[in-house]
């Protein structure tokens, strides 16, 4: 029997080409004497989760939720005055801006099939393990694990449209798939996770862990994007309006999920001393991290956050990074009287923040995110290395909120709840305070809201592509004025060329080069 070695597979390409599975065994744990126990199963479990971390960010390769809102309206690609143009060729959709990056999100590609490839080889071996009768358990395994290789399929789907789809272990070099038969098993396992996962209402002792909650809440977020971008009526058959917004409604009735009061207090860097916590109640699921990262191996931080500090430049609360900016049409679209743009924005004017790096910065706008801003304490030392990391870089360690009540609540209402009206306001309400003043529920208002709502947070620019390419690429596209290195330049997106590429991201040369061009790369790139 082959042995598959557990937790690293190192894959000579993505598990698809005509070369051999490599392996580096790092336990003695095959597949010949592993799953057997509940351990085993936990174990397993947990490898399933590590790859969904290092996929999301750690990889190596260009950060998701970054590469989303450069994507979007709401960035630029910024970074140093004398870096390379990669991130401008993401914001662009422009491959001449960066002739070399053909590879560009290569280490993506391959985090997110090893990841794939864990959750698959548990999924087959999940007959041979000693349930020791525990129908409930072994559901509730398997359903954790579905939910982690939907998600990642749906990240991976909304990034390059058209990719292999396994569903098994498997080292065959085949072709992409129809999206359409992507979404069916991202489906498939998002149904089969909301029906099987405990109906165990929220506590914050439950803290990293898919819940019953968190496979609804995202099967609501695939339906509106699927439906959108594809022009469909149902998910792929599987799942139909009426079903989609019943799951919604659950998790507002039952899940014990709900707003907390202060918005600022969802937010490390806008809380002050009032954070609400990586498990508070807003939270349907995160992705998590810890400041323990190395460059020994050890991935266990967020190593993306660090693009949208301020670049070379700390100031309490906000540590240096390498300075991705924000457009200030999004601090421009805040009404004065929100409070959720003090605490999404860093602005330096409205701050009066002594930034003295602005020939340093290219494409420098006055404004960075503070959702996600690497931190110090007050005495200067970046937050990783307070709590005892050696690099700072790589072991911010602020989880990635990747569904929050709030979105619920609003997705709910777009599929046309009975309860839109109320859903709407509890959101504004919250952003307003005093000031709140009712707005009726529509689609245009609730999709204005959403922006308002989650900038910054990775979910705009799919938002803005489920409304159509034609919607997408005039929203983002502008020609503006941007210092870059301190000197005045012509900043030009192209809504041409975000229609060209459909808004999705370019397959890595070496992945079709290894398929001996039996993957193919998707128009514009």
């Amino acid at each position: 029997m082959k042995n598959t070695y557990l937790y690293i597979f190192c894959l000579s390409l993505l598990c698809l080409s005509s070369c051999s599975l490599e392996t580096e065994p790092i336990v003695d744990q095959t597949d010949t004497n592993f799953y057997k126990t509940t351990a085993d199963a936990n174990s397993a479990l947990v490898g399933c989760y590590d790859g969904l971390q290092v996929a999301t960010g750690t990889s190596g390769g260009v950060g998701v939720p970054v590469m989303s809102e450069v994507m979007s309206d709401d960035c630029f690609g910024g970074t140093g005055a004398s870096d390379g143009y990669n991130y401008a060729l993401i914001d662009e959709f422009d491959p001449a801006r960066s002739p070399s990056d053909v590879d560009l999100l290569n280490n993506n590609w391959i985090a997110y099939y090893k990841a794939i490839y864990r959750c698959n080889v548990f999924l087959m071996k999940m007959d041979q393990i000693d349930w020791k009768g525990d129908t409930a358990l072994r559901n509730t395994y398997e359903s954790e694990t579905k939910f982690i290789r939907a998600y990642i399929y749906f990240e991976m789907v909304r990034i390059w449209g058209n990719i292999p789809l396994l569903t098994v272990p498997s080292s065959e070099n085949i072709p992409q798939s129809d999206p359409e038969a992507v979404y069916k098993v991202i489906a498939e396992d998002l149904v089969f996770a909301s029906n099987n996962l405990p109906a165990v209402a929220y506590s914050a002792t439950v803290n990293g862990h898919a819940t019953k909650w968190a496979a609804k809440s995202l099967l609501g977020r695939v339906f509106l994007y699927y439906t959108g971008y594809y022009g469909k009526t149902d998910l792929a058959g599987v799942v139909t309006k009426p079903q989609a917004l019943g799951h919604l409604e659950d998790v507002i009735t039952s899940s014990g999920h709900g707003l907390v009061d202060d918005f600022s207090t969802l937010w490390p860097a806008a809380s002050g001393n009032k954070y609400a916590g990586e498990s508070n109640k807003e939270n349907v699921f995160s992705i998590k991290y810890t400041y323990t990262s190395d460059y020994n191996g050890n991935t266990d931080g967020n190593a993306w956050m660090v693009m949208f500090g301020m670049r070379e430049f700390s100031s309490f609360p906000y540590a240096h990074g390498w300075g991705v900016t924000v457009n200030s049409k999004l601090w421009d679209a805040y009404n004065a009287n929100d409070t959720r743009r003090a605490a999404t924005v860093i602005g330096i004017e409205e701050e009066s923040i002594p930034f003295d790096k602005i020939n340093s910065q290219r494409e420098y706008t006055g404004y960075y995110n503070k959702k996600y801003s690497p931190m110090i304490n007050e005495a200067g030392v970046e937050l990783p290395i307070a709590m005892g990391s050696a690099f700072w870089d790589i072991s911010q360690f602020q989880d990635y909120t990747v569904m929050r009540y709030a979105d619920v609540l609003l997705m709910a209402a777009e599929l046309g709840s009975g309860n839109a009206q109320s859903y709407f306001d509890q959101v504004r309400q919250r952003a307003y305070k005093a000031s709140f003043v009712t707005l009726p529920v529509n689609q245009t208002n609730i999709l204005k809201e959403r922006h308002l709502e989650f900038a910054l947070e990775g979910i705009r620019y799919y938002d803005l592509l489920r409304q159509g390419i034609g919607v997408a690429s005039s929203t983002i596209a502008e020609t503006t004025t941007l210092l870059s290195g301190g000197v005045a330049g012509t900043k030009t997106i192209s809504a041409a060329k975000i229609q060209a590429t459909q808004g999705l991201q370019q397959i890595p040369n070496t992945q079709i080069t290894l398929s001996g061009g039996v993957l193919k790369q998707n128009a514009g790139w």
